[in-house]
């Protein structure tokens, strides 16, 4: 059964459900994962998705903060979420589908501005968010499994628009690097899109501090689609929307695609 799926950071599902929406029409995607919702649960705007198709979700929310959700338009059942670090952040859901692949959609923690854990709290709880993934991905030994979402990490050298000038830039510093790597590693967790697309700059996110940020083109591919050795075989066609990013009042993040024939 192939199936597409996308992973957005959508910045407010209320805020932007014009976009959701349109998103939804005009790309179709059988799965869409959202992070930053920005909403508890009950006031995530379903009944619109629902009449495009998408009559399922599995999600966790906050008030003005956080939140992930996964719009499916095949059946799914919650398979559990993960309050890493005991943060009480909305930051992890997980379904699985009925061929018994499992979706895990992550919201990892921005970081602050300051690239140290000793003068910037939420530095420190980022490392140690990825830490706990990859401790997780150590004990539970995934398998049949998806993982995706904003990781808030741009882990190699064209993924972001200069890697000399972003070494001390929160989101490429070679502490957060080596942290995702090693929660990667442990779930022996293939990166979809870099498979699809092994060579070249390739970005998820662009400031809304640019001007204009589509001739600048500072970005960072902070967005990722992660699989199972088992499945990974199975993806292709991995592409970033990028047109998205200059949809009216957009996330500053792009959906990221990618479809498995399982």
């Amino acid at each position: 059964m192939p199936f597409t799926i996308a992973t957005w950071n959508i910045n407010s599902v209320r805020l932007r459900e014009a976009l959701v929406q349109r998103l939804l029409a005009e790309e179709a995607p059988d799965i869409l994962c959202l992070q930053e919702c920005k909403s508890p649960v009950e006031k995530i705007p379903t009944e619109g998705f629902a009449a495009l198709g998408y009559r399922h979700m599995v999600a966790r929310g906050q008030k003005g903060y956080n939140g992930v959700a996964i719009l499916s338009k095949l059946p799914l059942e919650e398979a559990g979420a993960h309050d890493f670090v005991d943060l009480g952040h909305a930051r992890h859901v997980a379904a699985r589908l009925e061929n018994g692949v499992t979706i895990h959609n992550f919201y990892v923690p921005a970081g602050g501005d300051i690239p140290d854990r000793e003068q910037n709290v939420k530095f420190g709880q980022k490392l140690d968010y990825v830490t706990a993934m990859r401790d997780w991905a150590h004990g539970e030994k995934p398998e049949k499994a998806i993982l995706v979402g904003d990781l808030n990490i741009a882990p190699r050298e064209d993924d972001v628009w200069n890697h000399k000038q972003l070494l001390k830039i929160v989101s490429h510093t070679p502490v957060e690097v080596e942290h995702l790597g090693a929660a990667q590693d442990a779930g022996a967790w293939v990166d979809i899109t870099r498979n699809d697309i092994p060579e070249g700059q390739l970005y998820s996110w662009w400031s809304y501090r640019s001007p204009d940020w589509d001739a600048a083109d500072k970005g960072r591919r902070l967005d990722h689609i992660w699989a199972t050795p088992d499945i990974a075989n199975a993806a292709h066609g991995s592409r970033v929307l990028r047109a998205a990013r200059g949809w009216e009042q957009p996330s500053d993040h792009a959906p990221v695609f990618a479809t498995f024939d399982l």
